[in-house]
């Protein structure tokens, strides 16, 4: 008797993203820790020093988390309602925040009581933070005004009253102590020097602003709001160098890697982009499970936390490759196992043999001893089906080779007729298969045309792959229509040949 021949599974190309550098680094982090807060979280602050712990507002409290705690080191709750922006300073030991009160408070961070308490503004402050000298503190809020402040005295040193609707964003210059940038409901971001009375440069975005950021240079400026993120040249008196337009709705958080060569956007669409700093092209993309308030990397980027609206907090760290201890190994490794696998032959060597055994799949065991209907079952079970529509498509393939496929369809009751015709639903428009499956299709119907009405949900299922096909032959022919169009006019370009000029003379001009 002849041996058996496993079924042959054809293998196609598989599709899937362009595996590149940044692919690699980005998903280089491990699975996601979530935090569930009191309310949205507006903003996310890493300290500038290690230990690296981060500041977290949300409702009426600031948590400081630690790099790897899961619960808060330390809160300060002192807020009669919403608090916005904690932002560390550049030493780590002081942190400022607005409220929806009006007033500004300072914290120490080894302390829980503010230090400071600023008040001046009349409506939310959503913008605080410290400038370069660590002395002042700069302000933004509802009340369109832009303030900067003395920490040692508490007290205004001075007030723009520039913009003509809410301040809700704003950033400061790490290389200069006087600059810093403020964004606006207006349409409008404003650089103010703290020397000069008035704005020294104004930029329009063209949608309220929700984010701005400058570059590690202080010569870029980028600026979020509506769907648009833009890269603005300030030395060159605020001149538009990209727009970028990937997000479905408002882009609310920017983020800079700590290289300065990647930025980073969340959106109200769930999505975080990923943007070379040198293209401007996105290099990669993260999915959250509800709208992107707030974002924020740690340095060196070895952990990513991003806010959202529903309150929580989604933490990412990086993984580290652990480092395996050097003991005396008791079993060969498996490396030993395959040494010489690919050593090829001398003619003065003796080549032995080991006969393999092949172990057939369940499917093949079953096709070996002509069940084919239970054969049929195996690879639509589960995981096969799901994972490698291409085997079971396979199977069909070998049982109509052999004649025996309506003998494998007939015979089925509601359930089995049910996860058969769930496959063809799913998998018939797809051309990869879509020769085999239309026979399956037809036979399916010829077969179980008489009890046609006897179940419901076979006949849901029948209608369903009916529209299904109807949609794909109303596809197909609108792609014959275009490529007949397209036909005609390469045709058309075709028969176009450049006239020589000598051809359009006339004797004499």
């Amino acid at each position: 008797m002849a041996s058996y021949k496993p079924v042959i599974v054809q293998t196609y190309p598989k599709l899937g993203e362009k595996v590149t550098e940044d692919t690699l680094y980005w998903k280089s982090y491990k699975a996601p820790i979530q935090i569930k807060e009191f309310g949205a979280v507006n903003k996310i602050d890493f300290s500038p020093i290690r230990p690296y712990n981060y500041a977290v507002t949300a409702s009426s409290r600031i948590h400081i988390y630690g790099r790897y705690s899961q619960e808060p080191i330390k809160t300060f709750s002192r807020f009669k309602d919403v608090a916005y922006c904690a932002t560390y300073r550049d030493d780590g030991q002081l942190l400022v925040a607005g409220s929806e009160e009006g007033s500004i408070r300072l914290f120490d961070i080894g302390g829980r009581a503010a230090l400071r308490q600023f008040e001046g503004h009349t409506k939310a402050v959503h913008v605080a933070g410290f400038l370069a000298d660590k002395y002042r503190i700069i302000s933004g809020a509802d009340d369109y005004a832009s303030k900067v402040w003395d920490v040692s005295s508490a007290s205004e040193i001075i007030t723009y009253r520039e913009h003509t609707d809410y301040v809700r964003c704003g950033c400061t210059s790490k290389l200069n102590t006087n600059l810093f940038v403020t964004g606006s409901y207006d349409h409008t971001v404003k650089v103010f020097d703290t020397r000069t009375e008035k704005s020294v440069v104004t930029i329009e975005h063209g949608h309220p602003v929700e984010s701005v950021n400058l570059f590690p240079s202080g010569g870029l400026l980028v600026t979020a709001g509506g769907r648009y993120v833009k890269i603005w040249d300030i030395l060159k008196g605020g001149q538009l160098l990209v727009s970028l337009r990937n997000h479905h709705k408002t882009v609310t958080c920017l983020c800079l890697t700590s290289s300065g060569q990647r930025l980073l956007s969340g959106s109200l669409d769930r999505h975080v982009k990923v943007y070379s700093t040198t293209s401007y092209k996105v290099v990669h993309s993260f999915v959250y499970e509800a709208s992107i308030l707030s974002l924020a990397l740690a340095p060196e980027d070895e952990t990513l936390v991003v806010g959202m609206t529903n309150g929580i907090l989604n933490i990412k760290h990086r993984k580290h490759e652990e480092k395996k201890p050097s003991g005396r190994r008791r079993r060969p490794t498996y490396r030993t196992f395959v040494k010489g696998r690919n050593y090829m032959p001398k003619q003065e060597d003796f080549l032995i043999t080991k006969p393999v055994r092949n172990h057939l799949k369940k499917y093949d065991q079953l096709l070996r001893s002509f069940q084919v209907s239970k054969a049929l079952d195996a690879v639509l079970q589960g995981p096969v089906r799901s994972n490698s529509p291409e085997v079971a498509v396979a199977v069909m393939q070998e049982l109509n080779r052999r004649g025996t496929l309506k003998n494998a369809l007939a015979g089925r009751d509601e359930k089995q007729l049910s996860v058969l015709l769930t496959f063809l639903i799913r998998h018939v428009t797809d051309a990869r298969f879509a020769p085999v499956l239309i026979n399956v299709a037809e036979m399916i119907i010829d077969i179980y045309m008489p009890v046609v009405g006897q179940s419901a949900v076979v006949d849901k299922q029948f209608l369903k792959l009916q529209n299904i096909v109807e949609k794909e032959i109303d596809y197909q022919e609108e792609l014959l229509e275009v490529l007949g169009m397209m036909d005609a006019l390469f045709a058309t370009m075709a028969r176009k040949k450049p006239v020589p000029l000598d051809e359009n003379k006339v004797d004499g001009l």
